[in-house]
């Protein structure tokens, strides 16, 4: 079962058109997504929530292996002014974080066994990160896992925003995707603060400035 919880109903405000993905696919090694891919195509009938712009290739394989597969675009949505709150007078603008979890991260009670999160905190603004990461904590069944890739410069290669998709390989593809700034870099005690709530990080290293995260609900 394959579920886009973002599909809005008539008369809602509508976002902007979906995240095009334009650059060519470029195969990497990926320590995470084989340590993940063990459970994922070997167990069914998983929950699994993927973070990015839709993937037919990464709805296939996992509706194939007889998971249910949600998808959620949160970087490009939350570019939008949609979730800019009108300042009081004199004010800055505040981002509407209830508002935009509300609408992006509502699974009416549904509860993940895995989600594929992704590069995804290195790009959304810095008033989502901590929130969003609780609201997956909140909707995540215990023992479930999260995969997710921090860049550790902010600069260089491979810092351009990309979507990511699955194979059947221990590689994963990245595909050039929106032009959206890369906000910051994590470090390892700045991920294990941000998921302390969680029961334990798993760290992996690799050769590029992206490095990999497995995470314990």
């Amino acid at each position: 079962m394959f579920k886009n919880p973002f599909q809005k109903s008539k008369g809602e405000a509508q976002s902007s058109s979906p995240t095009v993905l334009t650059g060519p696919r470029i195969a990497r090694h990926s320590s995470g997504w084989a340590n993940l891919k063990k459970q994922l195509l070997t167990e069914s009938g998983l929950y699994i929530l993927d973070i990015g712009p839709t993937s037919p290739t990464n709805i296939n394989l996992l509706t194939n292996a007889g998971h249910s597969v949600y998808m959620a675009d949160l970087v490009p949505e939350a570019q939008s002014p949609e979730w800019m709150k009108k300042p009081t007078e004199g004010g800055d603008p505040v981002f509407d974080v209830e508002g935009f979890l509300e609408h992006n991260l509502n699974f009416t009670g549904r509860e993940f066994d895995a989600v594929l999160l992704w590069a995804t905190l290195d790009y959304l603004p810095e008033s989502l990160v901590q929130p969003t990461v609780d609201r997956l904590h909140s909707c995540m069944r215990p023992g479930g896992k999260v995969l997710a890739l921090f860049h550790n410069k902010q600069t260089g290669e491979n810092t351009a925003y990309c979507r990511y998709h699955l194979s059947e390989t221990d590689a994963i593809d990245m595909q050039g995707s929106a032009p959206i700034p890369l906000r910051r870099a994590f470090t390892n005690r700045n991920i294990e603060k941000t998921f302390e709530r969680f029961a334990n990080c798993k760290f992996f290293l690799a050769k590029d400035n992206l490095y990999e995260v497995i995470i314990t609900r």
